[in-house]
């Protein structure tokens, strides 16, 4: 039976997959994905719009929007209160930092003549054990006032975590020095799998810390890495196996479930986004 038929789970998209489309047109770009057959969406900002406004489009177009991806710097790290006002309003309940905070040593911004995926490989190259328990205790101290306000807080992954620091690596640390009541994971399968990591271990040696899943593909030439590389395309048409993973999240405690694909794409994103949405929903196990 098919995998979200079977456990009536909707099958979620992050709107990171379609920003350039969604830049040219926000209405139409959300009532396609409605009819591609996505009933949930994640938000990886608020695109420039008040949430009143953004939870009127979803309304319009008949999707719930329950997960947001609120940076570190410039987002968890300013007015809880306010934030958790516009993430109530959206009618979200989880904030998801996407991406570690950058320690202060490494500046806030790329260096003149550094782009931000270079500054980005620099920082994850150069973290550290205790950039990484920084990390943790700020997701402890921003989780524990937004936890007051019926929001929770996230972490999503890319493969940086997964870099060798002795005898352990920063996903371990954040795993290990974050409360649990606090704080939850949002695994992105695709990039622990271009770390050289099977995501389906990860599930199976922390049960109960993951709540969300980034469903991310990749094809078999990307080589393991751990500097925010590889090789994407259509989920369902790369290297992972999706039969034995989606019931491997599922047991591991995951309930929200989001398709991400990253650039190059082959194809028109919406295509794309379609070509996996219709891979999913097939998915026997």
């Amino acid at each position: 039976q098919p995998f979200f038929k079977q456990k009536r789970l909707p099958i979620g998209i992050q709107l990171y997959t379609l920003g350039p489309d969604l830049a040219k047109d926000f209405e139409g770009t959300l009532s396609a994905v409605a009819k591609i057959g996505y009933t949930s969406v994640e938000l990886a900002s608020f695109l420039g719009r008040k949430p009143a406004d953004l939870k009127a489009a979803f309304d319009r177009a008949g999707l719930v929007c329950r997960s947001a991806h609120i940076q570190g710097r410039g987002g968890l790290d300013g007015d809880l209160g306010k934030l958790a006002g516009d993430l109530a309003t959206l009618g979200v309940t989880t904030a998801v930092m996407p991406i570690f905070y950058v320690p202060d040593r490494f500046g806030s911004a790329p260096a003149a003549g550094e782009t931000y995926p270079g500054f980005l490989r620099r920082i994850a190259e150069g973290m550290t054990v205790d950039d990484w328990k920084m990390n943790a205790d700020f997701l402890n101290a921003r989780g524990a006032v937004l936890k007051k306000a019926g929001i929770a807080i996230g972490y999503h992954n890319h493969n940086p975590e997964f870099a060798p620091l002795g005898d352990t690596n920063g996903m371990e640390v954040l795993l290990k020095n974050t409360d649990p009541s606090i704080v939850s994971f949002e695994l992105d399968v695709g990039w622990v799998a271009a770390a050289g990591v099977d995501p389906m271990k990860v599930f199976a040696h922390h049960k109960g810390r993951f709540s969300q899943m980034h469903m991310k593909d990749l094809k078999a030439s990307t080589r393991p890495n751990y500097v925010l590389s590889m090789d994407p395309t259509e989920v369902g048409s790369g290297s992972l196996n999706w039969a034995k993973l989606l019931p491997a999240a599922h047991a591991a405690g995951v309930r929200g479930f989001y398709l991400e694909q990253e650039a190059p794409f082959a194809r028109p994103r919406l295509e794309a986004a379609k070509v996996g949405f219709d891979f999913l929903a097939g998915v026997a196990v």
